[in-house]
Order: C-alpha cells, then sequence, then structure tokens
C-alpha cells in the first residue's frame, strides 16, 4: 500500500470512528481521495501531502474537463478539503490548501414529488406484492411507514424491533450523524406495523432477528438496494411508471404533502431530519411550482387565456 493510500485509510477510519460517518459517505470519500492521489502521481509532481492550492485547482479544471458532473466535482472538493483539515489537526502539514477554494455549487433543480393519489396506489399496491402473505404484510407496512415518516430508506430498513413493539405513537429514528429524532405515526402506519409484527412473531426465524425488517443477508435487515427494487415492482403493480418512483421520492412526497396541509416548516425540518432549515425551504418551491400549475389547470381566466390562444393559433 502507498503512503497515499495509508494516509487516506487512516482518515477514513477517523471519519468512521469519530464523526460516526456512514458506510456510503466513507466510500465516497474513499473513492474521491483515490481518484485525486492518483491524478497527483500521474503528474509525477507535488504527492498528497504536499499538493498546493493551484494542484487542487488544477485538479478540479481536469474533472471539468473530463466532463463530470457539478454535483460530482463539487463533492470531489469536499472530500479533499475534509481530508486536508484531518491532515491539518494530524499534524501531517501547516495548512489545508482546499480551504479557500470554491466549488462548483449545484444545480437548483427542485426534488421530484408524487401525488396523493399516486401515494394512494402505491400503498394500496404494497400489500398487494410479495412471493406470499408475509412478504405482502412486510410491504404494506415497509410503505406505510416510509411515507407516514419521511424516513430515509437507510433509517427505515435499519430500525430495531424495540422500537416499534407496544403499538408506538411515535418512532425513535436514528439518523444521521447517530442524531435521534421522534416521528409520529399515523394510525393506517400504526395498523400496517401492528399486522406487520403479529405476522412476524409467527416466524422463528425472523422473530429471533434484533432487526424490524430481517433479511437473510450480511447486514441481518433489508437492504436499501432491495428495498429500491421492491418500490419498483410495487410502482408497476400500481400501474404508475417505475421511473417516477424511488424511496426518495415518497420522501418528498411526505414533505410536500404536510406542507400543502398547512404544517409549519420547522416541524417539517424536525421529521425530516434536517440539521439545516434552508435544506427543507426547497419544498416551498415544490409547493408553489404545485400550486402555479393548480391555477392555471383550473383557475377560470387561465381557461380563457388557452382558449384564446387556441382560436388565434
Amino acid at each position: 500500500m502507498s503512503e497515499a493510500s495509508r494516509r487516506i485509510e487512516t482518515f477514513l477510519e477517523a471519519q468512521a470512528a469519530e464523526a460516526g460517518a456512514a458506510s456510503n459517505t466513507l466510500m465516497a470519500y474513499g473513492r474521491d481521495l483515490h481518484a485525486y492521489a492518483a491524478w497527483l502521481a500521474e503528474r509525477r509532481g507535488p504527492d498528497l501531502l504536499r499538493a498546493s492550492q493551484a494542484d487542487v485547482e488544477a485538479y478540479l479544471v481536469a474533472c471539468d474537463a473530463e466532463g463530470l458532473a457539478r454535483a460530482t466535482r463539487a463533492r470531489r472538493l469536499s472530500s479533499i478539503r475534509q481530508f486536508y483539515r484531518f491532515a491539518v489537526d494530524e499534524g501531517w502539514r501547516t495548512d489545508n490548501p482546499a480551504i479557500r477554494l470554491r466549488g462548483p455549487g449545484r444545480s437548483a433543480a427542485l426534488p421530484r414529488t408524487l401525488s396523493q393519489d399516486q401515494v394512494a396506489r402505491l400503498l394500496e399496491a404494497a400489500g398487494e406484492v410479495g412471493r406470499g402473505a408475509p412478504e405482502r404484510v412486510r410491504n404494506a407496512a415497509l410503505l406505510s411507514l416510509l411515507y407516514a415518516t419521511g424516513m430515509r430508506v437507510s433509517e427505515l430498513v435499519a430500525l430495531p424491533l424495540a422500537a416499534a413493539q407496544g403499538d408506538p405513537e411515535m418512532l425513535l429514528v436514528r439518523g444521521k450523524g447517530g442524531k435521534e429524532r421522534l416521528v409520529p405515526l399515523s394510525p393506517p402506519a400504526r395498523a400496517a406495523l401492528a399486522a406487520w409484527l403479529a405476522t412476524r412473531a409467527q416466524d422463528r426465524r425472523r422473530a429471533a432477528s434484533p432487526w424490524l425488517f430481517p433479511s437473510a443477508g450480511r447486514a441481518g435487515h433489508l437492504t436499501r438496494h432491495r428495498f429500491y427494487g421492491l418500490v419498483k415492482q410495487i410502482a408497476l403493480h400500481a400501474g404508475i411508471e417505475p421511473d417516477l418512483v424511488t424511496p426518495h421520492r415518497l420522501r418528498h412526497a411526505f414533505a410536500t404533502h404536510l406542507l400543502a396541509g398547512g404544517a409549519d416548516l420547522r416541524v417539517i425540518q424536525t421529521l425530516l431530519g434536517h440539521a439545516d432549515l434552508a435544506t427543507t425551504e426547497i419544498y416551498t418551491h415544490v409547493h408553489d411550482a404545485g400550486l402555479r400549475a393548480l391555477v392555471e389547470e383550473h383557475h377560470p381566466l387561465a381557461a380563457s387565456a388557452r382558449r384564446k390562444s387556441d382560436a388565434e393559433g
């Protein structure tokens, strides 16, 4: 293993142990930093610990020339900046060459969501998809909990059994960085959860698992990848284009439907587990866009303008 690789591994181990970074975050850091170190090595210039601000800037220009997406370039700069911050803390170098660099930023695309009718069809279809009755009950509980709480998929599939016992009115969810939050359960979600717990208890193998949604895989619980595929199956059964439906889009639906119902933005922030209100504010734009479309579709003046335009055309 090269010196650069050893330093990167030390950084990743520290992020896991001290910052509680998720495995996907660690994998992204690793990919970004190894790509950066390889680029430095190819140039036969300064190595990872001796690179200057100009070297980091040149790397970002190279990433742009390679055609990498803006979001990817922004993430790579963030990974490099985090690594050098750690390097300074560890005494590997005295400065952070990436600290003053500004990334390309992310495009301001609004998150896509689902209508209430589409969600209703998905919830109904979830209870009809599965190889047997237990799977169908489980699938109904999974989708009901996801839409009722707005949980991240990683939070949903890794729910411990202890969090759901005793017919709870709220679930304790462990989110990013180990932060915990309470999310309320709607009556339909509680009913779907109770049905799954009763079904689960009848299976000796499932009943012995500490996870709410056990699996025979290495993780011990249903994986995000398996759930992603499951959602596509449910969408197909519901008569909805599978490309329109993802687990994360159901999280968006949870937020936008709450906002449309009059929920306070800070309440939604708490329920979603967002650290910054600015992250939650994107849903106000989604909601505003939906209102504009509603007005354009149904307001009599808008309809009159459309008829006039059609007549002139």
